[in-house]
């Protein structure tokens, strides 16, 4: 996500510091080519004039023209600007003092409303909740039946209706009631969508609302969109009081125009981001990392937050015990690529990583996930011996692996040369005085950043 603004931003940046020296007159060239960065990136004008206007206040002045460093200043206010109209602060969800909390979700037709109400049941879930889902989805064709099959597959409860229960007024009762007598803290409610805006929508949403007393009322939009998003949010608010925004499909998106209006704009904060198919693919929105990752400083917190959750910690030491002892086996590699199957979609990992130093320009590494199936599945053909000690593997073993895994000998051979060349690197950059010092290492601090 914000890859083309990312390189844009990048580009002003690093033509300034070929000044030297900041004047009036090359920050006025640098302001003019921020705000075409930011129209082509699709931010509302509004927006975009605001942005620059407050820039300009803070970068014109003679301490940033004047200071050791003028262009890290500029960075530095170019930073706080976007956090500031991203948000400033991470918007939590809120909840009712007395359960359960409902939130409804609300959308245009195609926008992903029900699939995102499974991600959130999902994130409920993980995050000491009990949801409870319901659609009230009357109109479109097997819109109940499709969160019902989100609901198997999350294996969260959903609540289905009497067979004479057709209006979303009684089905949304009924749901409540469900919550309260098994326990439910929370009722995702998923509500109708059209293609556009119209009346009977309205006022339909509008006696949900009367009725439940939501707490919660998430307008889900679609990123790839752009400003049409920010615009039926703006109308949705007008009419029905949204609280929040959850824009779906941000791995799609590389401008990220509808992320960086949509507070400006409405005045309600982007509370969630959909970066993927995947149930888990739901992240809380932080101004502060997306500024961050705008700048090409990256999303190191998040990036370390799913390590936390999804890699086994003792695991991990285990590893670093075997990399340093050079006791690296093929079944490690093969769990590592598991492990790291886990942190989601490869390319959005990459793209968390700082644009600096020795990692500069790995996000615009093309990961080809198919590639480590194949690898894992060319492991899974090897015998527990042959994945303990690589040098046993002769040639009829590498035609019996190869018929085992679907793969070429030549595939074969290329994965055993790759390991063998990983193996030695790895032996080199852990021994010694690396070795000492992988410990001890710190990630950087953002000001720290700034000077790379």
């Amino acid at each position: 996500m914000f890859e083309n603004l990312s390189d844009k931003l990048q580009r002003v940046f690093k033509n300034l510091r070929g000044e030297g020296k900041l004047s009036a007159a090359n920050m006025e060239q640098a302001l003019r080519e921020i705000r075409v960065a930011l129209l082509e990136a699709d931010v509302h004008f509004r927006v975009v004039k605001q942005l620059i206007e407050n820039i300009k206040e803070k970068a014109m002045g003679e301490e940033v023209l004047t200071a050791l460093s003028p262009t890290q200043q500029v960075v530095k206010i170019v930073n706080e600007e976007l956090v500031k109209i991203l948000g400033s602060h991470q918007s939590k969800l809120r909840f009712a003092n007395e359960p359960p909390s409902v939130i409804m979700i609300v959308g245009l037709q195609g926008s992903g409303k029900t699939t995102t109400t499974g991600k959130l049941a999902r994130w409920l879930s993980n995050n000491d909740h009990k949801p409870l889902m319901v659609s009230v989805d009357v109109y479109r064709p097997a819109a109940r039946d499709q969160l019902a099959v989100i609901a198997r597959d999350t294996r969260l409860p959903i609540y289905q209706g009497a067979p004479d229960e057709t209006k979303p007024i009684d089905l949304a009762r009924s749901a409540r009631r469900e919550a309260i007598q098994t326990g439910r803290d929370v009722v995702l409610v998923d509500t109708a969508g059209r293609l556009h805006i119209d009346e009977q929508l309205m006022v339909e949403l509008q006696e949900l609302k009367n009725l439940l007393s939501p707490v919660e009322i998430l307008f889900i939009a679609d990123a790839m969109t752009g400003q049409d998003a920010v615009k039926s949010a703006d109308e949705f608010h007008k009419r029905l009081g949204i609280t929040g925004v959850i824009l779906t499909k941000m791995d799609g998106d590389a401008r990220g125009g509808a992320a960086l209006s949509i507070r400006t704009v409405t005045g309600q904060p982007l509370k969630f981001v959909g970066i993927g198919e995947k149930f888990d693919a739901l992240e809380p929105f932080y101004p502060e990392r997306a500024a961050s990752r705008i700048l090409g400083m990256g999303d190191v917190l998040s990036f370390i937050e799913k390590v936390e959750q999804n890699i086994d910690q003792r695991k991990a030491e285990e590893m670093q015990r075997k990399l340093i002892d050079n006791e690296f086996t093929l079944e490690d590699f093969r769990d590592q690529l598991r492990q790291i199957r886990k942190l989601g979609p490869l390319d959005s990992i990459l793209g968390m990583m700082p644009n600096i130093g020795p990692i500069k320009n790995l996000k615009n590494v093309k990961v080809d996930e198919k590639e480590i199936t194949r690898i894992v599945a060319i492991i899974d053909s090897m015998t527990p011996r042959e994945r303990a000690n690589h040098m046993i593997i002769n040639g009829s073993r590498r035609r019996r692996i190869a018929r085992g895994s679907g793969a070429s000998v030549q595939e074969v051979n290329q994965l055993l040369k790759q390991y063998a060349q990983t193996r030695k690197m790895m032996k080199t950059f852990t021994g010694g005085f690396m070795g000492k010092k992988l410990g001890k290492m710190k990630l950087p601090s953002i000001e720290n950043l700034l000077k790379m």
